[in-house]
């Protein structure tokens, strides 16, 4: 471990980890507050749109959607749009930043001339993003948390079941964080490799919808990081998703590891 680039690594991120944690507490804070004040009437409009209650089922989790009790709306928090976008996005943009990013920037050549080799370079990225995950993950869960407070007591916060929906929620983040590493170390154009992981999670997510009405997407469904995410189980059970976050865990390391094997034997050069 170097601290002249754990420094250096800490002095470019801690503000895009601010922005972003800050972002989803107050995206999770809201959505805590207003989702269970407006329950009953989106309970009636949720009755007849089975469209939505579609994609609902393949975003929390649940093999039916069910009405739009307190375990739906639990989910609902966790599973927004909003609150994916921000997990993936802090992971992509961070995770990008090094080779690929500085590549993009003609810097590489000045980064890899300091005295340290590629494989510390890459473990003190990794810390400086494994402590900016935790961070944003937790402010997601202290938005939650102040969110339901906000309600007097309306949906009480049971801290097991939180405490079960942020790490299952850090894991997906470690696993989008490892495919990224991957494409940051074989790529060489920034913005590309941004587009390609998002891709593939935007079609993670669509092939989650679509295992709903074809048998091919059910069976290829493993495939997709959402697979493994699923809050309405936790929820309702209140229990370890063992076997889902040993995936996430699993497959983030593994494509890390092979972003570190690339990153340090691959011919580097600026564009």
């Amino acid at each position: 471990m170097n601290r002249g680039l754990l420094a250096k690594a800490w002095r470019e991120s801690w503000l895009l980890t601010l922005l972003f944690g800050l972002g989803l507490a107050l995206v999770e804070g809201l959505l805590s507050y207003a989702i269970p004040r407006f329950q009953e009437q989106l309970s009636a409009l949720w009755s007849r749109l089975t469209f939505i209650q579609s994609i609902m089922q393949a975003l929390v989790g649940t093999e039916r959607a069910g009405p739009l009790g307190p375990e739906m709306i639990g989910a609902i928090v966790w599973v927004h749009p909003a609150v994916l976008a921000l997990v993936w996005g802090h992971a992509i943009t961070f995770c990008t930043r090094v080779p690929v990013g500085e590549i993009d920037r003609g810097t590489i050549d000045v980064l890899l001339s300091l005295p340290v080799s590629r494989w510390q370079l890459y473990g003190t990225e990794t810390v400086v993003w494994l402590a900016s995950g935790i961070a944003v993950v937790l402010f997601g869960a202290m938005g939650t948390v102040g969110g339901r407070l906000t309600l007097a007591g309306t949906m009480p916060i049971e801290i097991p079941k939180l405490a079960i929906l942020t790490f299952n929620l850090f894991a997906l983040y470690l696993a989008v964080g490892g495919l990224a590493w991957c494409a940051s170390a074989s790529g060489d154009r920034r913005g590309r490799v941004i587009a390609v992981v998002f891709a593939f999670l935007i079609g993670s997510l669509l092939l989650n919808y679509l295992a709903n009405f074809w048998r091919l997407a059910e069976h290829l469904s493993f495939l997709g990081v959402l697979h493994y995410y699923r809050p309405i189980p936790i929820l309702r059970d209140g229990v370890w998703p063992m076997r889902d976050i040993a995936v996430l865990l699993a497959s983030g390391t593994a494509l890390w590891g092979l972003g570190g094997m690339i990153f340090s034997r691959r011919d580097l050069r600026t564009v």
